[in-house]
């Protein structure tokens, strides 16, 4: 089993009232794509962090929450798997 807790989320730059579904949409992709198991299955063998920067990425100009969610999903599962190898 993987559980993955995000203390912080903190989306600089967007509406307040876009917050919320975007990390709505950050979550479901997040479980989406750890349910897939092979999407990291260095995860399976555990690890644990006390903090990872997901870094920046450049959005496409009037984006939606969901693919704002699935980006910054991507990003972090890719973040994840880094720390994972260092």
């Amino acid at each position: 089993m993987i559980d993955l807790h995000i203390e912080e989320l903190i989306l600089d730059g967007f509406p307040p009232e876009q917050r919320g579904a975007i990390a709505a949409a950050l979550q479901d992709e997040l479980a989406r794509q750890l349910a897939e198991s092979a999407a990291l299955p260095s995860l399976a063998e555990g690890g644990r962090f006390a903090q990872l920067d997901g870094g920046s990425f450049t959005l496409t100009p009037g984006a939606q929450a969901e693919a704002i969610g699935a980006q910054i999903a991507a990003q972090v599962l890719h973040t994840v798997h880094g720390g994972m190898r260092e």
